[in-house]
């Protein structure tokens, strides 16, 4: 199936290193490639992000082929948390790395599809060269998107643009937060010359048909709804030594350790903590352990 979808590349690329897709991602990538607009609802782990992804990806695969791919922003990503735009920025190099090494390797010439990352972190001296040599995808926040769009420069650049993403769209819905980005995607909308595609990721919720008109207003809308097929395997695990308020170092050593057996034994894994703070010593101590190649 993914033959007839995309480049002969970008199937090697995917196949090797990830296998097969999801019923999710086969419907999803038709979708998109037809250029509806379209909600993508799953659990995590389900690979929306490649769901959302691989399809534009591969157009500019095969506009930079052919020597059509400009040197202009055509995707924007927002996601409401800052460190979810940093984990995309960093894990979308992935795939753009190993399909432009596979064409290298072959007749055709290798595609530099340019990813850059606006946040609130962003420096001027990042923001400026943004400006002067504009990104294929810019990953960015709904409060980052705003100023881009009051901003000259920043409306230059986006005037380009022909499909956005919102990921993590279930969180924002009911907040003053979706309300304001709901605003700037319309604004984004007029801004550009063409209607935008519009893209959205979400936890399973109900009704979707809600999540939806959300994303794409009276527009129609391709759900591709992956909720009920999610099989769980669900364990509560407590350490043998007795929880205090105060965890003791025996504990947290129990705990690490447990952690570090999970990690290797699994693809993935995802580590929920009450606070930024306490993901960092975490992070910062498994990594001790386990080396950088398994924390992220």
């Amino acid at each position: 199936m993914m033959v007839d979808i995309f480049h002969t590349k970008v199937v090697h690329w995917f196949e090797k290193n990830l296998g097969k897709p999801t019923d999710i991602q086969i419907e999803a990538w038709l979708s998109i490639k037809k250029k509806k607009h379209t909600l993508i609802s799953a659990p995590t782990g389900s690979g929306k992000t490649l769901a959302a992804f691989l399809a534009i990806i591969d157009d500019m695969v095969r506009a930079g082929i052919s020597g059509h791919l400009s040197d202009k922003t055509t995707v924007v990503y927002v996601s409401p948390l800052k460190a979810l735009s940093n984990d995309i920025h960093k894990n979308l190099q992935v795939p753009l790395q190993g399909i432009k090494t596979l064409l290298g390797k072959s007749k055709d010439l290798p595609i530099d599809i340019k990813v850059a990352l606006r946040t609130g972190d962003t420096t001027s001296y990042q923001r400026t060269a943004m400006y002067k040599n504009p990104p294929h995808i810019l990953v960015t926040t709904p409060e980052s998107l705003y100023l881009l769009l009051t901003s000259i420069n920043g409306r230059k650049m986006l005037s380009s643009i022909n499909t956005v993403i919102i990921d993590e769209i279930h969180a924002i819905l009911e907040s003053k937060r979706g309300s304001h980005l709901a605003l700037s995607i319309e604004r984004l909308d007029h801004l550009c010359k063409s209607p935008l595609m519009r893209i959205g990721l979400s936890a399973t919720q109900k009704p979707i048909e809600t999540v939806a008109k959300f994303l794409a207003g009276t527009a129609n809308c391709n759900i591709i709804n992956g909720g009920h097929s999610r099989k769980m395997d669900v364990a509560i695990e407590v350490t043998a030594s007795p929880l205090e308020s105060v965890m003791s170092n025996e504990v947290w050593t129990e705990l690490y350790q447990r952690l570090e057996t999970l990690i290797k034994n699994h693809r993935t894994t995802l580590i929920f903590v009450n606070t930024r703070r306490m993901a960092e010593r975490i992070a910062y101590k498994l990594t001790e352990m386990m080396g950088s190649n398994y924390i992220t």
